[in-house]
């Protein structure tokens, strides 16, 4: 008589579990890197309030503030779990976000927080002016200390 096969080999087991094992050390670090675009993503949104607010001034006034934090919405922003600081820049309407307990990095140990900067331009990319309209917001450009990689896709210079 011959015997049946009843469950798996020991080289069958070996095998699954080697195949588990590449599955996870491939998906470990991509999850690793959308858990800190999302953490990011919230440092952004904290930035929205003040993007309102430079865009309303800028287009309703002949002239911009000319000191640091003169626009109002950086105080009316409360720091968060991920975001430190807001700072705008007077006449150019940059606004600064610090971030916080975000391993924006891959070093050993890594760099936790970072620096994002928010820049009003008029659609051509140039920069704004009093009584001009803003095209656009430039997320992620000069002055931003994270890397791209760790922000989200709609925050990498464009």
């Amino acid at each position: 008589m011959k015997r049946v096969q009843q469950g798996f080999t020991l080289i069958e087991l070996m095998i699954v579990v080697a195949i588990i094992g590449i599955l996870a050390a491939v998906a470990l670090p991509a999850y690793q890197d959308y858990t800190i675009r999302a953490k990011n993503s919230e440092v952004i949104l904290a930035a929205s309030a003040c993007r309102t607010t430079i865009t309303e001034v800028v287009q309703s006034t002949t002239s911009l503030p000319t000191t640091v934090d003169a626009y109002g919405c950086e105080a009316s922003t409360p720091s968060s779990q991920y975001v430190a600081k807001i700072s705008t820049a007077g006449t150019t309407g940059v606004i600064t976000v610090t971030s916080q307990n975000i391993k924006n990095s891959n070093a050993n140990p890594p760099a936790v927080g970072g620096i994002v900067t928010l820049i009003p331009q008029k659609a051509d990319g140039t920069a704004i002016a009093a009584g001009e309209s803003i095209g656009k917001w430039v997320c992620g450009g000069t002055g931003t200390t994270i890397a791209p990689k760790f922000l989200p896709g709609s925050c990498r210079g464009n």
